[in-house]
This record gives C-alpha cells, sequence and structure tokens, in this order.
C-alpha cells in the first residue's frame, strides 16, 4: 500500500525521489519522505505528514548534488499521521523504508531490549533498529541474519551509512521490482516509478537480497549465491500513466474501458471462439473440475458474482465465491477437482494471494486474472490470464473491473465449449454478444454530462440504496461500493426480494434509490419492487433497457442503456454506476483519485 522508490546514479537524486513519490502517490498515503547520502557516510532524513507537494516544498533548499537516496509514501497501519512514523527511519548505520506489517515487532523489541529506545510507534522502525545492532559492516550479510527473526510481510530498501552509493533491498509479499538503466540503478514499489526511466524491469524475487550501484544490480539468494532476475517489459507507454487532458484518472480510466476491452478480447478470438492457447491454458483445465471457487476483494470480488450469475446456468456446476480475507477462515471444501479462479488488478493483493497458496495446498488448480505481467499471484498461479487495462492509477477501481468481467465471460464461453454444454455456434454467437457492449458502453459514455445533471440531487443525501434482481443485484453491489469509496455517501446494495424482509424500513421520503431492472425474465417482479419504494417516497433513478416498457410517473429519473441480452447489460450499466459515482464526488469537492483512508494495491493485511 505505501510507495516505495530508491535510485542510485549520477541524475539529481533529490527530483527521482520526489518525482517518484509524485508518481506512486495514487497508492494511497498520509506521510512522506526521502533519505539520502548527503555527503561521505552522513545519511539525512527529510520527511513530513500530508502531500508529496509538503515535502517538496521542505526539500525546495537542498542544492548540492545527491546521486543515492530512498523515498516513501506512508499509509498508516501501525501508529498515527505523525512525523515520527513517518518513513524513513534511521537508527544508527541503518536507514530503512517498509512496506508490509511486521507481525512479531512486540516480540523483537524485548528480544533486543529496544523499550525506550524507539522513537516512533511503528514496526517498521522496530526492524530498522534490529537490523542496526546485528549490522556487521556487511550488509548482505547483516540482511540475511535479520530475515528469518522477521514473521509478516515486507518491502524494505536499506542504505548503511558506510556503504555510500549503494540501495539494499528484500521483500516478503510486498512488491518490489527494480531496473538497471544508463542513468544508473532504480527500485520501485510500482511499475508506474520505473516507466520515465526504462521500460525493462526485473521483479525482485521473494527472500532474494537485490544491491544496487550506479554500475548495476546484483542479486543474491539467501545462502550469498548470485541469482540472475528474469527481465520484462512494460507494455504500455508512459502516457498510459497520465490524465491525457482528464481533470482526474478516474474518468479517464471510466473512458478507456472500449479500448481495454478490445485489447483483452480481440487478441484471445479464433474463428469467432475463444482461444487461450496462447496464453498456455489447456482445455483439460476446464474438462476435468467438478466446482469453481472464485476468491478475490473488494471490486475484483463482485465481478466474480457476476461471473458466478452467468456460469452456473451455463456450466450446471457449483460455483462459489469468496471474499479473499475469509476464504482461509472458512476451511473451504477444495480439492484437486476444483478450479480456483483468483482475481486481482495488481496480482500483489495480500489476502487473495494468500488464499492461492491455501488453494495451492489443498490441490486445486489456480487460474489467475491479473493484470500485471510478473505480479506475484501470476507467477504463483498454475496459469494466468492477463487484462490488458494498462495502469490504473484511481484508487477507484474502473477498467480493471470490465476487462476481468471480460475475462471470466470469455473463459465461461471456453468452458462451456469443451464441457459440451455450448455448440460452436452458440459460442460464437456468446461472443458476439460480448464485443457488442463495446459500443454499448461507448454510448453511455456519450451521455456523461446527463448522467452529471441526475446525480445533483444525490449529493446532499447521507445514504443511497442499490437494488436489483439476480443478475441486476451483482452489478448493484460493485455501484454502491463506487459510490462510498469516493463520494463518502454511505451506500448499500440489497437484492430487491428482500425489501419486504426488513430494508424498506429505511425507505423514507427523497432517499435516492439506483434501481436496476434489465432482466427481461423478472423484469415485472422489479417493477414492483420499485413500485414499493416509490411508495415511501424514494427518490427513485431506474436503469432499464431502452425499449423496456415503463409507467413513467414509476421514476423521478430513468437511465435507458442499450437492448443487450441480459447477461451482458452489466457493462454498459458499470458505466453508469462509475460515472455517477465519480460526479456525486466531483459535485462534493471531494478528492475524486485518492479518496480518504484507501489505497490502491492493498498489500497488507
Amino acid at each position: 500500500m505505501c510507495g516505495i522508490i530508491g535510485y542510485t546514479g549520477p541524475l539529481q537524486a533529490k527530483d527521482v525521489l520526489l518525482n517518484g513519490l509524485s508518481q506512486l502517490e495514487y497508492r494511497g498515503y498520509d506521510s512522506a519522505g526521502i533519505a539520502f547520502f548527503e555527503s561521505g557516510q552522513n545519511v539525512r532524513v527529510v520527511k513530513t505528514t500530508g502531500k508529496v507537494a509538503r515535502l517538496k516544498e521542505l526539500c525546495s533548499s537542498i542544492t548540492e548534488e545527491i546521486h543515492c537516496g530512498i523515498g516513501h509514501t506512508r499509509w498508516a497501519t501501525h501508529g498515527g499521521v505523525t512525523v515520527e512514523n513517518a518513513h524513513p527511519h534511521q537508527a544508527g548505520r541503518v536507514t530503512l523504508i517498509h512496506n508490509g506489517i511486521i507481525e512479531n515487532y512486540h516480540q523483537l523489541t524485548a528480544d533486543f531490549h529496544l523499550e525506550g529506545t524507539l522513537i516512533s510507534q511503528t514496526d517498521s522502525e522496530v526492524a530498522a533498529r534490529v537490523l542496526d545492532q546485528i549490522y556487521d559492516h556487511d550488509p548482505i550479510s547483516s540482511i540475511r541474519r535479520l530475515v528469518p527473526l522477521l514473521e509478516g510481510s515486507y518491502g524494505f530498501c536499506i542504505l548503511f551509512s558506510d556503504h555510500p552509493g549503494e540501495i539494499y533491498a528484500v521483500r516478503n509479499v510486498s512488491p518490489l521490482v527494480a531496473a538497471y538503466t544508463h542513468s544508473g540503478s532504480l527500485i520501485a514499489s510500482d511499475l508506474t516509478a520505473l516507466i520515465p526511466y526504462t521500460r525493462k524491469y526485473a521483479v525482485v524475487p521473494e527472500n532474494q537480497i537485490v544491491k544496487l550501484t550506479p554500475y548495476r544490480m546484483e542479486f543474491y539468494q539467501m545462502d550469498g549465491t548470485p541469482a540472475s532476475p528474469e527481465i520484462l517489459e512494460v507494455n504500455w507507454d508512459t502516457d498510459a500513466a497520465m490524465k491525457n487532458g482528464y481533470p482526474h484518472f478516474m474518468l479517464k480510466e471510466i473512458h478507456e474501458q472500449p479500448e481495454a476491452l478490445k485489447k483483452t478480447i480481440l487478441p484471445r478470438l479464433t474463428k469467432g471462439l475463444p482461444d487461450f492457447g496462447d496464453d498456455g491454458i489447456p482445455d483439460s483445465l476446464f474438462q476435468t473440475c467438478s466446482q469453481i471457487r472464485i476468491v478475490a476483494c473488494g471490486t475484483a470480488m463482485h465481478a466474480g458474482m457476476v461471473a458466478r450469475a452467468v456460469m452456473e446456468p451455463l456450466l450446471k456446476i457449483p460455483v462459489l465465491v469468496s471474499v479473499a480475507s475469509e476464504f482461509r477462515y472458512e476451511d473451504p471444501l477444495v480439492n484437486d477437482q476444483t478450479l480456483t479462479i483468483v482475481i486481482s488488478q495488481s496480482g500483489e493483493t495480500i489476502d487473495t494471494l494468500a488464499a492461492l497458496r491455501l488453494a495451492k495446498e489443498l490441490g486445486s488448480k489456480v487460474l489467475s486474472v491479473v493484470n500485471v505481467k510478473g505480479s506475484t499471484i501470476a507467477r504463483e498461479s498454475d496459469y494466468v490470464l492477463y487484462t490488458h487495462a494498462g495502469p490504473e492509477i484511481a484508487v477507484a477501481s474502473t477498467k480493471a473491473y470490465s476487462v476481468q468481467l471480460a475475462a471470466l465471460y470469455m473463459i465461461t464461453c471456453r468452458m462451456a465449449c469443451v464441457r459440451g454444454k455450448m455448440t460452436d455456434q452458440e459460442a460464437a454467437s456468446f461472443m458476439e454478444d460480448l464485443l457488442d457492449v463495446i459500443p454499448a458502453m461507448e454510448e453511455m459514455l456519450d451521455q456523461a454530462e446527463t448522467i452529471k445533471t441526475i446525480v445533483r440531487p444525490l449529493i446532499d443525501k447521507p445514504d443511497a440504496f442499490f437494488i436489483g434482481r439476480n443478475l441486476d443485484y451483482a452489478f448493484s453491489l460493485e455501484g454502491a461500493l463506487k459510490l462510498k469509496e469516493i463520494s463518502y455517501i454511505h451506500a448499500d446494495a440489497y437484492a430487491a426480494g428482500e425489501l419486504k424482509h426488513g430494508t424498506i424500513a429505511l425507505i423514507a421520503d427523497q432517499v435516492p434509490v439506483i434501481a436496476l431492472a434489465t432482466q427481461d425474465r423478472i423484469f415485472s417482479k422489479m417493477i414492483s419492487n420499485v413500485r414499493e419504494v416509490k411508495a415511501r417516497g424514494a427518490y427513485v433513478i431506474l436503469i432499464t433497457k431502452k425499449e423496456a416498457d415503463v409507467d413513467p410517473e414509476l421514476a423521478d429519473v430513468r437511465i435507458r442503456i442499450p437492448d443487450l441480452h441480459d447477461r451482458f447489460t452489466v457493462f454498459p450499466i458499470a458505466v453508469v454506476l462509475q460515472l455517477i459515482a465519480y460526479y456525486a464526488s466531483l459535485l462534493k469537492g471531494l478528492d475524486v483519485d485518492q479518496p480518504r483512508n484507501l489505497a490502491k494495491s492493498v498489500t497488507v493485511e
């Protein structure tokens, strides 16, 4: 969740670090700092609470040439938002930044007699002080001795005062990527910080030590033997991580969805049918399983909920969706006949990674749907289906959701074919319907200004409710999440048939209700539910297909989406619900891209 950047080389390190931290702001943070070799063996730390802009102000008086340093944006876990708790942490000869959680820091504090010496309330400072105590002037040897003492997750970048110009790093779970360029060596928690300097990079393997100098990067196994990293190449350009004229990344990414779908779907079509041959995913994976477990968090989990509603009726096998953070504790019924599908935009979501490892221990094959090449989840899965959305910078996920859905729909179609539940002709028709969602989404994007007007009555309301049935209910879960995470309006989604079982007590005069009624076979029942909330004074925004026959008095506002097959209405609806949330946040004057308390990539439990 925290942002990490490190640089050593001929460039002005202060600028590289501060610009890198600016690139990483989207991950979510509440304080920032840098540390650098000032002269000889003197390491100077500058840190502050608040935004990177404040850190830049504090560093504006630094005029000397700096060629090696590390930087960090912190999202508070252990200890509040204070300068003392901000990173980097300095302990004697060690200066350290950390992403993750050291779970046994209390025990380490006792074992190394650190009581009374700690300046902060953080687990990170404990790690720095332990490392300083065991430091023997050999950084690699000392890190090798530190790692077995730690329990938890960590991505460390470390400066040792008697090794000027060098940066050392090690990780467990928390992601790090490194690169050597003609302009020196860099390391970061996210590729976006490296892109201005290089397209080639290496994912730092877990429990390998990295040494960066201005002239090379070196990798070592825990036994001290050299290792050779796999060099990967970024498949998107710098512009993809820029706003390109949009006021916010979120709005840009909403508009990028049609193109992202094309990049995800079209390369995997052969004679109109989904083909995962280039992904190395064999049909046998889909033929032998007797059940499917979908595991994910947040928005990705909502994509899984939609997929379940599409998969079960077509495949005629059980499909269960689990919140990744709960999966490990529910004693899941998973075995070698289970196909586990894990979904993660970043490929680093810690709860999803832990669930993946458990599923494999229980004998399941794991297919991951991820957006980041070389990510931990991708590397540990048996098979990977990459979505091709490019970088998603806004904290609120938009295009990642739609491409995850597209990938899951293609998996469903391929499975139905190989299991004899669809003919090739039926599968080709399914894929034609999936491609039709692209112009449907573009049509809804053209209605953005209309949706902005519709949203105005919502912004002064404390609550909003989303209702729907069957697939519409699955869609509404994501709509409610979007609204509350960036506009801070309390929003909940309910299966519309459950209203009379208690929920309708919450409906009062002018309470906003966003009602989804796009499923033809239960349309009349859903309309009855809309009448129930309207009769109790709700302000109703009704989303239907264009040709649906609806009493004009039923809703205060009606949004019409293109007439698609029921299974595929989620795609234009996603655009509508994302725009509702976006404009609610915008009209309230909030930080759309970086909502409070949230981070983009959740790498701590």
